[in-house]
C-alpha cells in the first residue's frame, strides 16, 4: 500500500490533519494532546490509537471504553470488516471497531451520537498524528517489535499485547527504543494485575510452600486445527490488504486460515500456545520466584508434538519443555487440559492457581494471608488503569518492557529446544548461546523489505 494512501474515513488525509492543526481550522475536532497541556489543564483525557482490530481488541476495549479520562481518537486495521475470527460469529475489522466505539461514546454525549473516531490501514498514519498520545498494539504477533519500535520513535506510550515479538531479538530491540525515547510500555499480560495472582506469588514470595523446588506452567491446547496437507492457496477477500498483513513476515499464498485469529498457530507470525498462554503462566511463575530479570541456563524438550509435515499450522499441537535456573530451580511448561496455571512445589508443599481461585496441599496454605511484615509485590488491580495511570506518572507499569521481554524470552527458549528436539545452553546476562550456532541463528528472523528495527 502506498505511503500516500489517503485516511480511509473522517475526512481528512494525514497531511491534510496536520495543515489543519496547525492552522488550527475552524470546526475541526481538535483534541490536543494530554502531555501537552499540563497538570491544570481543562482537559486531561488521554488520546489513544488501536492498531489491531480482532478478537483481544473486541476484549481489551471492554476495558478502554469505560474510562472517561480515555479517549480512542482512531482505529487502524488491515480487515475493512469480515467474520472468520475467534469465533464465526464475530464481525470485526475497522469499520465494525470504529462503530463499536461510536457507539459507546454515543452514550456518554449530550446529543446522543458520537463521530469522532478515524479510520487507517496503515499504523504509520496513527503514529503521524500529533494528538494521540498512546498506542495500542493489538496484532499478530510479527508486527509487535516494527510497531513498537516505531511508536516509541513517534513518541506514543505504548500498550502491547504480549508476547512482546516473534524473536528474543524483537524484544532486545523493543527494550533499546523504548528507553531511548522514554517511553511508558505496558504488556498486555493482565494476570499481573489481577488479585488472586497477586496473592499467590506473595504467598509464594514469603515461603508458604518453603524453599520452591519444581514449578509448573500449564498452557491451554490448540482450539483449532490447520488445513491440513495439500491446502490450496484463495483468492484474497475484497477489503483485506494482505500484503500490509504480511508485513515483514515472508511471502506467502493467502489462505483464510492463516489471518484473523488463526495467525497464532502459524510460526511466522506466532509462537503457537508456547508464547500465547505461555506467557501467562510463565509470567507468573517467573513473578512468584523472582526471576523477573533473568532466564534460564538450560531449556530442553520433554515431549512435543506437532502438526502433520505440510499442513499450514506449524506450531506445537502439544507444548512441552523444561527449563533449569540458576541454583536448580525447574520450570516445566505442558499443554494441559486446565487451559491455564501455575503449581510450585516446596519443600513444605504446594500451592496452584488458575488465576481465580488457589488451592494447595493443605488448606493453611491455601488460606495464606499477609502479615505487616510480609513481602508485598506490584499492586495493579487493573492492567489497563495501571497503564493509563503510568503514562500520567511516568512510572512504570505493572509489566514493564523489560519484564515482558524476560518473560517472552523463556517462551522463545523454550520453542527453540522444541523444535531442535534437545537441550540447549542459555546465558540469561548475555543473552545469548554459548558455543550454539544452530540455536543462536533461531534468535531472530530476517524481514521482508522495506521492514527492519531502524
Amino acid at each position: 500500500m502506498s505511503r500516500q494512501q489517503k485516511q480511509v474515513s473522517g475526512g481528512a488525509s494525514r497531511r491534510g490533519f496536520l495543515r489543519l492543526a496547525a492552522g488550527g481550522a475552524v470546526g475541526f475536532p481538535m483534541i490536543m494532546r494530554a502531555q501537552a497541556l499540563g497538570p491544570n489543564a481543562p482537559s486531561k483525557r488521554i488520546t489513544m490509537g488501536i492498531i489491531g482490530c480482532g478478537n483481544q481488541c473486541a476484549e481489551d476495549l471492554k476495558q478502554w471504553l469505560p474510562m472517561e479520562d480515555v479517549q480512542i481518537v482512531a482505529v487502524c486495521d488491515v480487515n475493512r470488516a469480515s467474520y472468520g475470527y475467534k469465533t464465526e460469529k464475530q464481525f470485526l475489522g475497522r469499520e465494525p471497531v470504529r462503530d463499536m466505539i461510536h457507539a459507546a461514546y454515543a452514550k456518554r454525549s449530550a446529543s446522543g451520537a458520537f463521530k469522532g473516531v478515524d479510520m487507517y490501514t496503515d499504523f504509520r498514519d496513527v503514529l503521524a498524528r500529533k494528538d494521540v498520545d498512546t498506542v495500542a498494539v493489538i496484532t499478530p504477533d510479527h508486527w509487535h517489535a516494527v510497531m513498537t519500535i516505531q511508536a516509541a520513535a513517534a513518541g506514543k506510550d505504548i500498550y502491547c499485547q504480549k508476547p512482546l515479538g516473534l524473536t528474543i531479538r524483537d524484544g532486545q530491540e523493543m527494550i533499546r527504543a523504548v528507553r531511548k525515547h522514554g517511553r511508558i510500555l505496558q504488556t498486555g499480560s493482565q494476570w499481573r494485575s489481577t488479585p488472586a495472582v497477586r496473592s499467590f506469588c506473595e504467598a509464594v514470595r514469603n515461603g508458604v510452600v518453603g524453599k520452591p523446588r519444581q514449578v509448573v506452567t500449564y498452557v491451554a491446547k490448540n482450539n483449532f486445527e490447520g488445513p491440513g496437507p495439500g491446502w490450496q492457496p484463495m483468492p484474497v477477500p475484497e477489503g483485506f490488504d494482505y500484503g500490509m498483513w504480511l508485513g515483514p513476515a515472508p511471502h506467502a499464498p493467502y489462505h483464510k486460515d492463516r489471518c484473523l485469529y488463526k495467525f497464532r498457530f502459524v510460526s511466522d507470525y506466532s509462537g503457537g500456545q508456547t508464547t500465547n498462554f505461555g506467557h501467562h503462566a510463565i509470567g507468573v511463575a517467573m513473578w512468584a520466584l523472582g526471576l523477573d530479570e533473568t532466564g534460564p541456563a538450560e531449556v530442553w524438550n520433554k515431549g512435543a508434538e506437532w502438526p502433520r509435515p505440510g499442513d499450514l499450522f506449524d506450531t506445537a499441537t502439544k507444548v512441552h519443555f523444561g527449563c533449569r535456573f540458576a541454583g536448580g530451580l525447574e520450570l516445566e511448561c505442558v499443554t494441559n487440559p486446565k487451559s491455564f496455571g501455575v503449581r510450585v512445589e516446596g519443600d513444605k508443599g504446594w500451592i496452584e492457581t488458575n488465576g481465580r481461585k488457589t488451592e494447595a496441599s493443605s488448606p493453611e496454605l491455601a488460606k495464606w494471608a499477609p502479615g505487616p511484615d510480609s513481602v508485598r509485590l506490584y499492586d495493579s488491580p487493573n492492567h489497563y488503569r495501571n497503564f493509563i495511570d503510568c503514562v500520567r506518572s511516568r512510572k512504570n507499569p505493572a509489566e514493564p518492557v523489560e519484564t515482558g521481554h524476560r518473560v517472552s524470552s523463556v517462551c522463545h527458549l523454550g520453542n527453540i529446544a522444541m523444535k531442535l528436539d534437545r537441550k540447549v545452553r542459555w546465558d540469561p546476562k548475555a543473552e545469548a548461546f554459548a558455543g550454539d550456532g544452530e540455536a543462536s541463528k533461531m534468535l531472530e528472523r530476517p524481514m521482508r523489505a522495506p521492514w527492519g528495527y531502524a
